[in-house]
């Protein structure tokens, strides 16, 4: 299989240089820019404002000509109508008629794709659920928040069950559930349908949840590049997890280290929730409560076309399986200890004894994985529930 065969994007030498009226160069947006996207990968495109990522972006979707080297995108031009018909773009601004409604504004983008009637109505109400905008549907977009305009953006760019998804800025403007289901909507759209997406965002925390492989730019420039663990690892420092410790065992293991490798303890310190999970778990409580809100409400199921596949329930299957797994119990609040290449044999013996001697035997973990993003709940609901209706009695 040829590398074209497993890229959807690349760029050669890609450049744009933007003129002024008596075509002398004023601005270099892009210079040079080698970009190899694989299929099948969420890739992050980022860098401070002016670095050409909206430049680049424009250029993928035909909509700018560079002014030097070369593109393909899913094979072809981007220039390419068929090209185009594969792809599902959300720009950094929503531009909607103002005057239709949220289901108007559906039909009308499924309308630009040719959908059947039929299957453009199933399409639209599915994704009216997923959004959580089902409620709001009447409601004409000029009215919406930022946050809701946001909502109904990735459901136009969804309409067509695209193989190619470009995201600029999706969770701009939405509060942390929306921001949450966002996320957890590219990574099943990535793992269960293999959908090719290109996330661009200044929202850091929201790149490093989702995506494989980043790209960084600076004044048009390609800074860095590679697989985002790879990029962030600290190979000086080594991390050990434990359950919490006695302060004397802290001592001794303090001791080890600094007298039989001769390095220093930089911190200990017990870890602590990310704020995103804090919230999160109030606003459940809040909904478990049923308490009502005037705003967008929680997002539904994953729409249904987007979840089938050509073999029929084989995605929905397989989500299940995974679903049903039991999840990891973690342990009580670990206590972090972040030396340079500690006695770790030693370290390990240290903990033990101490946690033996007090009943409970601990994990001891080296360099602890990144935690993966899971599925939205009320997913992993839905499709139990498809399995259930397919594997149980009749109704008739």
């Amino acid at each position: 299989m040829s590398s074209n065969d497993l890229s959807v994007i690349q760029t050669a030498g890609l450049t744009k240089v933007f003129k002024d009226f008596w075509h002398r160069q004023r601005v270099v947006a892009v210079d040079k820019l080698d970009l190899d996207i694989h299929k099948d990968e969420v890739f992050g495109l980022l860098g401070p404002n002016g670095s050409g990522k909206t430049t680049t972006i424009k250029m993928l979707l035909g909509l700018l000509y560079p002014t030097r080297g070369r593109i393909q995108v899913l094979g072809r031009s981007p220039t390419d109508v068929e090209v185009k018909s594969r792809i599902g773009f959300l720009p950094e601004e929503s531009y909607l008629y103002q005057f239709l409604d949220a289901r108007e504004t559906l039909d009308y983008y499924g309308r630009l794709f040719r959908i059947p009637r039929q299957e453009r109505r199933r399409r639209v109400e599915q994704l009216l659920e997923m959004t959580g905008l089902g409620r709001e549907a009447r409601r004409r977009v000029g009215e919406y928040s930022k946050g809701m305009a946001r909502r109904i953006g990735l459901a136009q760019a969804l309409i067509n069950d695209p193989d190619l998804l470009i995201l600029d800025e999706p969770t701009s403007g939405l509060d942390p559930v929306g921001t949450r289901e966002i996320k957890d909507l590219i990574v099943f759209l990535n793992r269960e349908k293999r959908k090719t997406v290109l996330l661009c965002s200044h929202l850091l925390a929201d790149v490093e949840d989702v995506c494989q492989r980043v790209a960084v730019l600076y004044g048009g420039r390609l800074q860095a590049l590679g697989p985002i663990r790879e990029l962030l690892s600290q190979q000086n420092l080594t991390q050990i997890t434990a359950e919490r410790l006695s302060p004397q065992t802290i001592d001794r293991i303090r001791r080890v280290i600094e007298s039989d490798e001769g390095r220093q303890i930089i911190s200990v310190s017990a870890p602590s929730d990310r704020l995103e999970t804090f919230f999160l778990r109030i606003v459940r409580q809040a909904q478990q409560l049923r308490q009502t809100t005037s705003g967008a409400t929680v997002g539904g199921r994953i729409a249904e076309f987007l979840a089938e596949s050509p073999g029929g329930e084989a995605v929905v299957e397989s989500l299940v399986a995974a679903a049903v797994k039991p999840e990891r119990v973690e342990p009580a609040p670990p206590t972090s200890i972040a030396p340079a290449e500690p006695a770790t044999d030693v370290l390990r013996e240290l903990i033990s004894s101490s946690s033996v001697a007090s009943g409970a035997v601990p994990p001891v973990e080296s360099e602890p994985s990144p935690a993966t993003p899971q599925i939205d709940e009320s997913v992993i609901d839905h499709l139990v529930d498809r399995a259930d209706r397919k594997t149980g009695p009749s109704k008739e």
